[in-house]
């Protein structure tokens, strides 16, 4: 009798439990965005949000929260609640600032959980029209001519464009001077303007800038030349086989949220991917779609993109400026 009263009482706590989880969602879903509006982590989210909305059968209220490489968005996911309704968009920037050892107010490992990987998004290397250069070897040839003389912009100190470039620079052996900005737009402004000599930008910010011939693609990091730019040549073409940088766009949630919602969101988001239109919508950013990715997956390769960006940074010696 003494056990039956506690079994009685928590019985139809534990049901209401679960049918809030079964009816999941059953109000507008925030999304949080760590990065400004027409970043590449903005266009992914924004690119599956129709469908996404649809088959979930509510909105992805999604919130821009730029910030101190992507940590202000990152905490406030991290002590959000764990019920499903707040969850985070990001790129493989959060290794990045780990692998920088950069001061943060969350733990990835304990405060965040992996929910799905939406897409890879390669990164091309571009150069101002105004230099006059044919590819990568000319930019190399350029910069050690000019020792300390050109200059690269990123999105940031630890950023993926600034890892990038550092990857590229250490394989190249090229020494040039760093302009961060706040985010890729605005370095590719720069760029544009003639105000940096070359720069990593991911390809959905880089695609429509290098179609309207406002920069020059010189390489971009992925095995096979993308189908809307085929003339850009591959890391391989370019003399760096071994150059893997693409960032992943992802989804991550409060730790603590409970399983059956977890897959839920990655059941509904690997369903959008496969669809036709959202291939269509996707292709001309040249976003290789992941559309096979689990919470277990996609902790297994985060994993393995962490260790590529300590290792990035330690041979750079890349450390943050906090």
């Amino acid at each position: 009798m003494r056990l039956a009263l506690p079994l009685a009482l928590f019985g139809p706590l534990a049901a209401g439990n679960a049918l809030a989880q079964s009816a999941y969602p059953n109000k507008p879903i925030r999304v949080v965005v760590p990065w400004p509006a027409g970043g590449v982590a903005d266009i992914a989210l924004r690119l599956i949000e129709p469908k996404l909305r649809a088959e979930l059968g509510q909105p992805l209220m999604i919130d821009n929260k730029p910030g101190a490489g992507g940590v202000i968005g990152d905490d406030i996911v991290a002590k959000a609640s764990p019920d499903g309704y707040t969850l985070l968009f990001t790129s493989s920037a959060v290794n990045m600032n780990i692998a920088i050892g950069k001061s943060m107010p969350y733990d990835l490992d304990r405060d965040l959980v992996p929910v799905v990987n939406v897409a890879w998004a390669p990164m091309v290397l571009v150069a101002t029209p105004a230099l006059n250069l044919k590819d990568a070897k000319d930019l190399i040839a350029r910069a050690k001519a000019n020792p300390g003389k050109m200059s690269y912009a990123s999105a940031g100190n630890g950023s993926p464009s600034h890892l990038t470039v550092e990857m590229f620079r250490d394989k190249a052996g090229i020494d040039a001077v760093h302009v961060p900005y706040k985010g890729s737009p605005q370095a590719l402004m720069d760029q544009i303007a003639g105000r940096v000599d070359f720069h990593f930008v991911n390809s959905a910010t880089a695609i429509p800038i290098i179609n309207s011939q406002k920069v020059t693609p010189l390489f971009v990091t992925t095995s096979k030349r993308l189908n809307i730019a085929p003339n850009i040549p591959t890391n391989a073409e370019a003399g760096f086989p071994d150059m893997q940088a693409s960032q992943f766009e992802a989804f991550f949630a409060p730790h603590g949220t409970p399983q059956p919602i977890l897959d839920k969101i990655t059941a509904a988001v690997n369903k959008v991917l496969a669809m036709p239109d959202v291939i269509a919508a996707m292709a001309p950013y040249a976003l290789e779609i992941d559309g096979t990715s689990s919470p277990q997956k996609f902790a297994a390769m985060i994993r393995e993109d962490r260790s590529r960006w300590v290792k990035v940074a330690k041979d750079a010696n890349i450390k943050s400026s906090d």
